[in-house]
C-alpha cells in the first residue's frame, strides 16, 4: 500500500462490505429472475439492462498492487481510470481501498487533457494545485514510485440496487484483458477473455447491513466466496 494522505468526506471514509462469487450462466439467470422482483435496475443501464465498463489500472515499478493481491495483503489499494460504453465523454479517476472484505472508493471526473497527462509517458507530469486531489496523488506516485498504466480491464455489468443498506448487486460477464494500452480510447479493444469457461462474477456490496430478504434471495448453497481481483488476473494472464 502506498500510504499517500487521503482527503475525504465522511461518506467517502465509510467502508462497504464486498463479497464476490464465481457463478455459472445458469446461476446468473436464476438470480436475475429472483432479484427483478425485489430490487431496481441501476438507472444508468441501457435498454438491455447492462452497460460496458472499461478500466485502465495503474501500478508502480515494483508491481505493488499486483503482488499485494497475489500475497493476500490485508490492506491494499489501486488507482484506475474508468469509462462507460467505450465513450470518453465522462472519464472517472478512482482510488479503491480494501481492508479484508471491506472497500471504499473515492472518484473524481477528469478532463481529456488531464487523462492524457496521466497516461502519456512523455507528458508534463508536474503536480499542480488546480488538479483534482486524486490526480495529484497519482502524479506524486509517478515521481515517487513510477506509477503508470499497466492493463485494460473490460466487462459487461448488470447492476441491481436497493436503497436500504445501500445494497448493490452486480453480474459481471465476459471479463476481458488487454495490454494494448493505446486502445483504451478506441471504440473497441482487442482483448482476451480471462474467466474460466462458463463462469461469471457475482458481486454483493452493502453498507452496515444486508436486508434479510435480499440475503435469502441471493443465498445459494453451492456458492462459495471468491478472493477475486479482475486487475490481478488480467495482469497474470495477459502480460506476465
Amino acid at each position: 500500500m502506498w500510504n499517500l494522505p487521503v482527503n475525504t468526506t465522511d461518506d467517502e471514509m465509510r467502508f462497504r462490505h464486498e463479497m464476490k462469487y464465481l457463478v455459472s450462466d445458469a446461476d446468473l439467470a436464476m438470480l436475475r429472475s429472483r432479484l427483478k422482483g425485489i430490487m431496481n435496475e441501476d438507472p444508468h443501464v441501457g435498454e438491455g439492462g447492462t452497460y460496458l465498463i472499461r478500466s485502465l489500472y495503474f501500478d508502480d515499478f515494483d508491481d505493488t498492487a499486483y503482488y499485494e493481491n497475489e500475497n493476500g495483503t490485508g490492506r491494499r489499494e489501486k488507482f484506475r481510470i474508468r469509462i462507460y460504453n467505450g465513450s470518453m465523454d465522462r472519464i472517472s479517476l478512482e482510488r479503491k481501498s480494501k481492508v479484508s472484505d471491506k472497500i471504499r472508493k473515492k472518484a473524481c471526473v477528469i478532463t481529456r487533457d488531464q487523462f492524457d497527462i496521466l497516461v502519456n509517458e512523455d507528458a508534463d507530469k508536474t503536480v499542480k494545485s488546480d488538479y483534482p486531489q486524486l490526480m495529484q496523488d497519482v502524479l506524486s506516485l509517478y515521481h515517487i514510485r513510477r506509477l503508470k498504466p499497466k492493463v485494460i480491464v473490460e466487462y459487461e455489468r448488470r447492476p441491481f440496487v436497493y436503497r436500504h443498506g445501500n445494497v448493490r448487486i452486480t453480474f459481471d460477464r465476459n471479463v476481458t484483458s488487454s495490454s494494448d494500452l493505446k486502445s483504451f480510447t478506441d471504440a473497441h479493444i482487442n482483448g482476451r477473455p480471462i474467466m474460466p469457461v462458463g463462469l461469471q462474477l457475482l458481486e454483493v456490496k452493502y453498507d452496515e447491513f444486508l436486508p434479510d430478504h435480499i440475503y435469502r434471495t441471493v443465498a445459494m448453497d453451492h456458492l462459495r466466496l471468491a478472493t477475486y481481483s479482475k486487475y490481478y488476473l488480467c495482469r497474470k494472464y495477459t502480460d506476465r
